[in-house]
């Protein structure tokens, strides 16, 4: 099942108020998605912590509706 990129953006939005979003289809069945997301949330946080952030936002939906995202992130 695809999640299409107004979700992601919701799901994003909803936890990370702030963030500055730009989605990429990376194969166009709606599965696969590349994110830049910024946000002054993640300042002074690793990279890791700041992708940990974003991956919570779907909660298990990541890796069975979501498929794939690939993620840059940074502070704004």
């Amino acid at each position: 099942m695809a999640m299409e990129a107004s979700e992601i953006e919701r799901l994003i939005k909803t936890a990370i108020p702030d963030a500055v979003i730009e989605l990429t289809a990376l194969v166009d069945d709606g599965d696969h998605w590349a994110a830049t997301v910024k946000s002054e949330a993640f300042r002074g946080k690793s990279r890791v912590q700041q992708h940990q952030m974003v991956n919570a936002a779907f909660g298990d939906r990541l890796g069975g509706e979501l498929h794939a995202l690939a993620l840059t992130t940074s502070a704004l």
